[in-house]
């Protein structure tokens, strides 16, 4: 039912690495609607403008409580923008990550004030927003999962559920220990951690570690104060001794987290802490523990056992004996099942009259999705691109996971031989697809169905579809298909039902299609112009009665222009004809009338030579 771990952190432990002498860890803070890098007081923390994003809008943020960074802008994903956006952060090195988003509110009032959305991590869905998230300071304003990244990226995605925008104010991945809440030999690739709560008994202030000035190897993890667990019994005490090296590998706790504590009183000696928690899983729960009373000293002084829902998890626990002394670091760990709706703590003293606590966390354990073929995902984000695909699909993240939220219009079914998902079916009929299908479908291997039909894709069928040898389906009909039929497609076996009725497509059908006919195959190639080939299309080389009469009509307008331009030919030809005998008899009168005309010139000159006499050259 559980597994059980102690974790002693003494002052004088020797054998650990102390944070301060590794080298910083990776950390990526995402300011997200911002278009310049913002710092954040008290502690000068840098945080990205926003980038790595495949969608959404930025606007101006309303914080929703005080642990959120004071950030002023966030981005939300528009319905319209599809029900699937993530961020998507390359050149993440190899290693375990704290992986927390902060939610906001958009500063608009026309806005749905408290969006509800899911929020995965690595396709693997980590948390729900339940109504109330954004009222009240709690951890309810973000998510956190301690995660394995492996692939060089973080993929952490928002899934609408119909009940407003996603809108994510920041985004923190920061890397922990490889070992880093080990809790036995589940732990490793493949788990995630979700953050369920975690407290800082006796504490008065919520805090980071960075805020106890911790190391950065811890993750900067938020702790929530309490004061009491509302028995009316308790109190909380602190003090100001030092805790030495308490900030070890590999959870590199703040030593300042142990100086305050919650203790029961003589009027109810047991503390009982109680959380709400999802059904019928698994939950890692870290106890801490440090005698900081002053009246005890001693060993045998205060032992107590811890219950949890009932059961006892921890017998005679005696924080003195197992921690060596006071001000020292005792960390109790214990994976237990849990079939119901809450997670009750319980510490009920058994020498000493009272119980003391200085933390708590509670995680969920998770088992990570296994995710869709790489190969698959590279060829559905390219059939995206080359079929225009509207926003509304969205089409980000992994097409299968979560399996709460698969991709519009993509079958999955689940290889359990490779561990792997994959496509098998594509139903993108009548979405007002206008693009072409690029030969990269073929990468889709797995497919049985693909059912395109009543859209406005063009160009030529790809003959890589004959490489999909499990294709029963196919269903391009109602499109603008051109081109001839690829003789790849004779090589689907399996193939039951073609239909490529009314495109453009033209020439022979492949002599093996149409050989499956007489194997009970469905067929449909009807209003494909110039199609031929097989039985109910006209035999290939002879024309169709159509054809026929377009070619005899084209005829008849080809006589019936050479005959007028004949005739215009003829008439022309006359008129010049005509034209050359008027001349031929008009000739003679024109010739003496030029013949006069030079002799009257001439009789003019000579009488006005000899009236003026000769011409005297001095």
């Amino acid at each position: 039912m559980f597994n059980r771990f102690l974790f002693l952190l003494f002052s004088f432990l020797s054998i650990v690495t102390l944070s301060a002498s590794r080298a910083p860890p990776y950390a990526m803070r995402i300011s997200c609607g911002a278009r310049v890098n913002v710092h954040t007081k008290p502690t000068d923390t840098l945080w990205y403008k926003d980038f790595a994003y495949t969608g959404g809008v930025p606007a101006n943020a309303t914080r929703p409580s005080f642990i959120t960074p004071p950030l002023s802008t966030l981005r939300y994903f528009p319905l319209s923008e599809g029900p699937e956006n993530c961020y998507h952060i390359n050149r993440v090195p190899s290693g375990h990550y704290s992986v927390r988003m902060f939610f906001g509110l958009v500063a608009d009032p026309n806005f749905d004030n408290e969006p509800l959305f899911d929020v995965s991590v690595e396709g693997t869905l980590v948390y729900s927003l339940n109504t109330g998230w954004s009222t009240g300071d709690s951890e309810q304003v973000f998510a956190e999962a301690l995660v394995f990244l492996t692939e060089g990226t973080a993929s952490l995605c928002f899934h609408s559920t119909g009940h407003g925008d996603p809108a994510v104010l920041s985004i923190e991945i920061l890397q922990v220990d490889d070992k880093a809440y080990y809790f036995g030999p589940q732990f490793g690739h493949g788990i995630i951690l979700r953050t369920a709560k975690r407290l800082s008994c006796g504490a008065g202030k919520p805090k980071f570690d960075e805020d106890y000035s911790g190391s950065p190897w811890g993750g900067d993890r938020f702790w929530n104060p309490i004061t009491t667990f509302g028995q009316s019994s308790d109190k909380a005490i602190s003090t100001e001794s030092a805790f030495t090296k308490a900030s070890v590998a590999p959870n590199f706790y703040p030593a300042a987290l142990y100086q305050t504590a919650i203790v029961s009183t003589d009027t109810k000696p047991d503390l009982t802490y109680a959380i709400d928690v999802e059904p019928n899983s698994n939950y890692s729960v870290w106890l801490h523990f440090a005698e900081i009373d002053p009246s005890v000293t001693n060993v045998g002084q205060r032992v107590f056992d811890i219950l949890i829902n009932g059961d006892i998890i921890f017998k005679a626990v005696d924080i003195v004996s197992l921690s060596g002394g006071q001000n020292t670091a005792l960390i109790l760990n214990a994976t237990v099942a849990v079939n119901g709706r809450t997670l009750t703590i319980t510490i009920h003293p058994t020498k000493g009259s009272h119980a003391i606590i200085n933390a708590i966390e509670v995680f969920q354990i998770i088992i990570a999705e296994a995710k869709t073929l790489p190969s698959e995902v590279s060829a559905l984000q390219s059939l995206k691109r080359a079929l225009q695909l509207p926003h509304r699909f969205g089409w980000n993240g992994d097409p299968c996971i979560p399996q709460q939220h698969p991709w519009t219009g993509a079958d999955c079914h689940f290889d359990s031989a490779k561990g792997k998902w994959f496509i098998d079916g594509l139903g993108l009929d009548n979405q007002g697809l206008r693009g072409f299908l690029p030969n990269d479908i073929s990468q889709l291997g797995h497919l049985q169905s693909i059912n395109l039909s009543g859209n406005s894709i063009r160009g030529a069928i790809p003959s890589s579809l004959g490489n999909i040898t499990g294709l029963v389906i196919l269903d391009l009909s109602y499109n603008s298909f051109n081109g001839s039929i690829p003789e790849s497609l004779g090589q689907l076996n399996s193939l039951r039902i073609l239909n490529l009725n009314s495109n453009k497509v033209s020439g022979k059908v492949p002599a093996a299609l149409g050989g499956m006919l007489l194997h009970r195959a469905s067929f449909n190639f009807t209003d494909n112009a110039g199609l031929c080939g097989i039985p109910g299309l006209p035999a290939c080389g002879r024309l169709s009665a159509g054809a026929t009469a377009g070619i005899a009509l084209a005829s008849c307008i080809g006589f019936i222009f050479v005959v007028i331009c004949s005739l215009c030919w003829w008439k022309r030809r006359q008129n010049i004809l005509r034209a050359q005998q008027i001349a031929a008899r008009e000739a003679p009168y024109a010739k003496a009338r030029t013949h006069f005309s030079r002799d009257v010139q001439m009789t003019i000159h000579a009488r006005t030579a000899s009236e003026n006499g000769p011409i005297l050259l001095s």
